[in-house]
Order: C-alpha cells, then structure tokens, then sequence
C-alpha cells in the first residue's frame, strides 16, 4: 500500500522538498501567476491581446543594452527593459496621434524592430548561450536576487490592481464616461499608462523565469481560457491566476522529470489548459455543441 503513496511523492513533491532550486522557480512562478495572469484578463476584455506580445518582444532592446553594460546583472536588464517597453509603448502611441496608422499597425511595425535590434546587440556582445538564456529564460535557474524582483513585481502589481480596479474597469468597458466624470482628476489616459506600466514591469520580471518570449504566455493564455469558463469579471481573475498556477507547478514538474526547457514547458502546459477549455468549458465546443442539438430536437 505504501509504494503508490512513494511514488506520488517522488513524483510531486520530493522535487521541491529536496531542491532548492526548484522551490525558488515554484514561489517565482506562482508570484507571476497571481500578477501577470490578472493583466492577460483585462487586456482580453479591451482587445488588447497582441499588445502584451507586442510589448514582451520590445523589452528585448532595453535588456541587450543593460546586458552590454553589466553582463547579466538583473537589475541592469529589467530597468533597460521597463524602460524600452515605455519607450515602445509611447512611440506607438505618438504614431497613432500623428500618422494614420492604427495602434494595432504601429506597434506591430515598432516591435518588430525592437525584437530584431534587441537579438542583434546580444548576439553581437554575448554568446549563444546568452542569447537563449534572455529569449527562453531558465525558471530552473532562478537565484535570490531574481526571485526578489519577482516577487517585488508582483507585491507591487496587485496592490496597484486592487487600488486601480474600478477605475479599470471603467476605462475597460465606458472610457467616454471616465473622461466625462473625470473620477479624482484621473482621465482615461492616466489609467490606461498606469496599466500599460504594470503591464511592462510583469513582462520584465517574467523575462528572468521565463524568457522574453514566453513571457506573455503566462499573462494571455489562462485570461483567454478563463473567459470560456465565466462571464463575470471577477471570477475570470480568479480562475486566470489559478490556471496560471496549476500551469507554472506542472511544467516545472515535467521540465525537471523529462529534463525539457522549464519556459516552454509551463507555456506549453498552460496551452493544454487552454486546449482543454475549448473543448469543456461552458463557452466551448461541448457545450455549444450540446445546447444546439437541444434547441434543434
């Protein structure tokens, strides 16, 4: 009876009660599930999506930079990289007002540059290895410093979302109404720079666990399976973090127990989750399939 119970532990739990290693990528993954997911909810809810891809691949030049000047100092990188995705953010922006260009344009024609520039200065001033180090991150790999960032990001990231929610929220679903109110002074554009800020600060603090390219799939995939699952917004937050989560524990699992890259492997759980909400979910197929071979009997 006691070899099932063995083999349970060895295969869940012996991982992050032996290594240290291992318990500092599951505290860092579960402080970014709690943070990032969140975000990945609301920006689903203002057609936003491709903005958090966008802005994960324009951090890449501000932390090539910091990674020139202080080889891989954490600090460096994360302000070079908050402030390139700022940079990014604004120039799109700048782009929209002026040109007659949409958002959505501008920032796919700014990222891409970004993420060209950013691989060239790697490539040109580190190694190979570097260069996948900063694209595919190692939430294996993540010391100390690293998970205080983390964690620091997140503390920071859901305060600030608990004290931005109805604003948010309003800007989310009647902008026109915010502007009109102007609720303590607070235009639309303040809360939307506030939350394109947190926003940036969790693609940086997720680069160091999981690279700047998988990143945003911990912020974009769990929010859109959450919202095959609720309608309300505050269940889809909820539900977001805990499949971001169940994602991060899993693919560090797999990652260590199949020796596959810890990154990829959490993004490509929390595709599996996403998978199997389109198919399961009251929003799904299932259920959409169900509910019309009723209406047609």
């Amino acid at each position: 009876m006691q070899e099932p119970f063995d083999a349970i532990w060895l295969a869940l739990f012996a991982p992050f009660a032996e290594f240290a290693f291992m318990r500092r990528a599951l505290v860092a993954t579960l402080a970014l599930s709690l943070s990032a997911a969140p975000l990945g909810v609301f920006l689903t809810l203002r057609r936003m999506s491709l903005l958090g891809d966008a802005l994960s691949h324009a951090v890449l030049p501000g932390v090539a930079i910091g990674f020139m000047v202080s080889g891989l100092s954490l600090t460096a990188m994360a302000l070079g990289g908050v402030l390139a995705g700022m940079l990014v953010a604004a120039l799109a922006g700048a782009v929209t007002r002026w040109t007659a260009l949409k958002e959505d344009a501008s920032l796919a024609a700014i990222y891409l540059v970004a993420l060209a520039l950013g691989v060239m200065l790697i490539a040109r001033h580190g190694t190979q290895l570097d260069l996948l180090h900063i694209l595919f991150g190692s939430a294996l790999g993540v010391d100390e410093a690293g998970l205080l960032l983390v964690a620091g990001v997140a503390s920071v990231s859901v305060v600030a979302l608990a004290t931005m929610y109805r604003g948010l929220v309003l800007e989310t679903f009647d902008p026109v109404f915010l502007n009109a109110t102007r609720r303590r002074g607070c235009g639309a554009w303040v809360w939307q720079q506030g939350f394109l800020m947190l926003v940036v600060i969790n693609l940086v603090a997720g680069f160091q666990t999981l690279g700047t390219l998988m990143a945003v799939g911990l912020m974009m995939l769990p929010a859109v399976s959450a919202r095959l699952w609720h309608a309300t917004l505050p269940a889809q937050l909820v539900n977001a973090s805990a499949q971001a989560a169940c994602a991060g524990c899993a693919g560090l699992l797999l990652s260590y127990h199949f020796d596959t890259p810890s990154g990829p492997t959490i993004i490509a759980c929390a595709g599996a989750l996403y998978a199997a909400s389109l198919l399961l979910a009251p929003g799904g197929w299932l259920a959409r399939h169900w509910t019309s071979r009723h209406r047609v009997a």
